[in-house]
């Protein structure tokens, strides 16, 4: 911090006399450098206990605070707990005499020359503080000057009931990685539209975020021409355990971007001109977890945070800059006294969302506990590198199965060479060889052999024969068959038909011939088709969808 003279420097003259006579020293008549030096003389000379005993309760716990906080604490915090100083000029100072007056421990303070206000750099950026001087810091013992030990939250929260229901921990947050990496793969997410409820185990858009942004993060995704792409690091990570990828994804979490406040439920973040540091909440949250499994209240922890580090993420105290509003309120929520409006909801959320979302918590009502991995997680111990993987089961209707057990690396190749069907809750993925899935892995560099070869390693069985047979001819010959969706048109007379195919407004609708009385309709032209007969005077009989 700072020494009493560059302290008492960024005082007026008219507040230094008032310092003075206090002090019993006459400044009157003396400028302003002498009577910096004079009162940094008489200051540094006082004995802070002996000073302590003759303080007023209040004004003594201020210092002591400070003290306790190595001398000082952000200016909207100490406001909070010992009141505020009146910031006045020389003019308003002569007029209103606020010594006589204060309106607060601070104020008093102020005026007897022990507390101070400046800015100091911190981690979070720049942040205005009252602050004691080194020489008054130093007057107070060694054992008052450091960080006060709080309790920890494991010696007060206490244990709660089990619940009768509760969400089990998942660890689904890797098989929608590897769902998402499969699809960066196959479609680099250009073709938009995509319907994540029938491709992910859970469709939660902020789950979604989450999972794309510590993708990027951790380097499975990069940026190309042609949209996003896997990379090899992503591929590296798709080959370890479970718990393996889970702790990864932890990890990443913790020291994420991801705003996990703009994604609270209930909140809107708007604005600019401010901004929040995410990982300063995770690490609150997480240094105030009880270390063991049993359930606790989510209430108390959030309790016990406002209790004991209510400003997690507001260093600096202040609570009127950010622009939160509620998703169905107008006005932004400002002020200490709504805290649990905006911190009371982050907290929880954290818990609820990103820490069930990757397996390291389970969540019942209003409470919650801990999951072993969590615990191993924050006790830094090591996960398994080993896991059970079943294989991949290839059918002879050319359908690929892969249950939630398989490897994540094994499904990843498989949706590289098959058409992924719509996952169904409770089943395995479920996959299938196409001529489109083929040509598409070709186009990756993915020859026929070699999917032959990846099916049969990775397969429970002897490849089917069929299959063999199916992906041979294919590279042989190509697209030999096609089923489609199509509309019959049905006419009596052949020369309808050639009619029809003649007309300039309806040949574009006919398809491909089924004999001299029936032509094929794409399924999306049959409306036209049926409005431009009309005009030419022949009204179709129309049973589609009937």
């Amino acid at each position: 911090m700072r020494s009493l003279i560059q302290a008492l420097q960024d005082h007026e003259l008219v507040v230094l006399r008032v310092i003075g006579e206090w002090w019993e020293l006459d400044l009157m008549g003396v400028d302003k450098p002498d009577c910096v030096k004079a009162l940094a003389d008489a200051l540094a000379k006082l004995n802070m206990q002996q000073e302590l005993v003759h303080l007023p309760p209040e004004e003594a716990d201020a210092m002591l605070d400070l003290a306790a906080q190595n001398g000082r604490i952000p200016v909207s915090t100490f406001s909070r707990a010992h009141g505020e100083v009146r910031m006045m000029g020389p003019g308003r100072l002569e007029r209103e005499e606020p010594w006589f007056d204060p309106i607060s421990p601070a104020e008093a303070l102020w005026y007897r020359g022990f507390l101070y206000r400046g800015f100091d750099e911190t981690a979070e950026g720049v942040i205005e503080f009252y602050y004691l001087p080194n020489e008054l810091l130093a007057q107070f013992p060694q054992e008052a000057a450091r960080p006060v030990v709080k309790e920890t939250a494991v010696s007060i929260l206490q244990p709660t009931d089990q619940p009768e229901m509760w969400e089990t921990a998942v660890t689904d947050a890797v098989d929608d990685l590897t769902t998402i990496l499969a699809l960066a793969q196959q479609t680099h997410f250009q073709t938009g539209g995509l319907d994540w409820s029938r491709r992910l185990m859970n469709a939660d858009t902020d789950r979604r975020s989450l999972l794309l942004t510590l993708a990027r993060e951790m380097g499975f995704l990069r940026q190309t021409d042609g949209g996003l792409r896997p990379t090899r690091t992503a591929v590296s990570w798709l080959k370890k355990s479970r718990e393996s990828q889970l702790r990864d994804l932890a990890d990443a979490w913790s020291a994420s971007a991801w705003n996990d406040l703009c994604h609270t439920p209930g909140l809107v973040c708007e604005g600019e001109g401010w901004h929040n540091d995410p990982i300063l909440a995770r690490t609150a949250l997480l240094d105030a977890l009880p270390r063991t499994d049993d359930w606790f209240r989510l209430d108390d922890v959030t309790a016990y945070i406002k209790q004991n580090d209510p400003d997690f993420q507001r260093p600096d105290g202040n609570y009127d800059t950010w622009y939160i509003r509620e998703t169905d309120a107008a006005a932004y929520i400002t002020g200490f006294d709504e805290w649990d409006r905006v911190e009371g909801r982050l907290l929880p959320f954290l818990v609820r969302g990103p820490l069930c979302w990757l397996g390291l918590a389970e969540v019942g009502n209003d409470c919650f506990r801990l999951t072993q991995r969590a615990l191993d997680w924050l006790a830094d111990v090591p996960p398994s590198p080993d896991e059970v993987r079943v294989p991949l089961v290839v059918r002879a209707d050319a359908s690929v199965l892969a249950p939630h057990n398989a490897g994540r690396y094994e499904r990843f190749q498989a949706a590289r060479v098959c058409e992924a069907d719509p996952l169904q809750p409770g089943k395995p993925y479920q996959y299938r060889l196409t001529p489109e899935s083929l040509a598409q892995a070709q186009e990756q560099g993915i020859a026929p052999e070699r999917i032959l070869q990846f099916l049969t390693d990775a397969g429970e069985r002897p490849l089917p024969a069929s299959v063999k047979r199916a992906i041979l001819r294919w590279r042989e010959s190509g697209v030999e068959a096609r089923l489609e969706t199509a509309v019959i048109l049905r006419v009596r007379d052949a020369a309808i038909l050639q009619t029809l195919r003649q007309n300039a407004k309806t040949r574009a609708y006919i398809g491909e011939s089924l004999g001299d009385l029936a032509a094929s309709v794409k399924a999306k032209d049959w409306p036209k088709l049926r409005s431009a007969t009309a005009q030419l005077g022949l009204l179709l009989d129309v049973t589609v969808g009937a």
